[in-house]
């Protein structure tokens, strides 16, 4: 059987679809640089470690590595994402909630608001990627 033809197991398809809603939230807020890029596969090697020490946390990957890739982000190139909700006073970022569970979601705590779910930022921006 070829290697390509193995279905992937749980820990890989959690990796996967972390990879995936980050990335297309990176491109709907239009900061899919190599760079960022290089910031999602960063963090994703990091958290394989972690899911295969814990693989009741699986389901938490995509908040995981939408939170590493902001930290990351704002270290090196500033606030990301920034609220789409708030149209006035200073611009700031998007926060995941729960921090550690299920489902996470971009939500605005100074409106607060649940702004879409981590994956789905483009249609919260009108800027959903084709």
């Amino acid at each position: 059987m070829d290697p390509s033809d193995r279905p992937l197991s749980p820990l890989e398809q959690a990796l996967h679809a972390a990879r995936a809603r980050v990335l297309a939230d990176l491109i709907a807020g239009q900061v899919a640089q190599a760079d960022v890029v290089s910031l999602v596969e960063d963090s994703v090697v990091q958290r394989r470690w972690w899911v295969e020490q814990w693989p009741e946390g699986a389901g938490f990957v995509a908040g995981l590595v939408a939170q590493d890739v902001q930290d990351a982000l704002l270290e090196q190139h500033g606030r990301w994402p920034l609220c789409p909700v708030c149209g006035s006073g200073d611009p700031h970022a998007l926060e995941v909630e729960p921090e550690l569970g299920p489902d996470p979601h971009w939500v605005c705590h100074q409106a607060g608001v649940k702004v879409s779910p981590v994956g789905s930022l483009g249609s919260a921006t009108g800027t959903t990627p084709a």
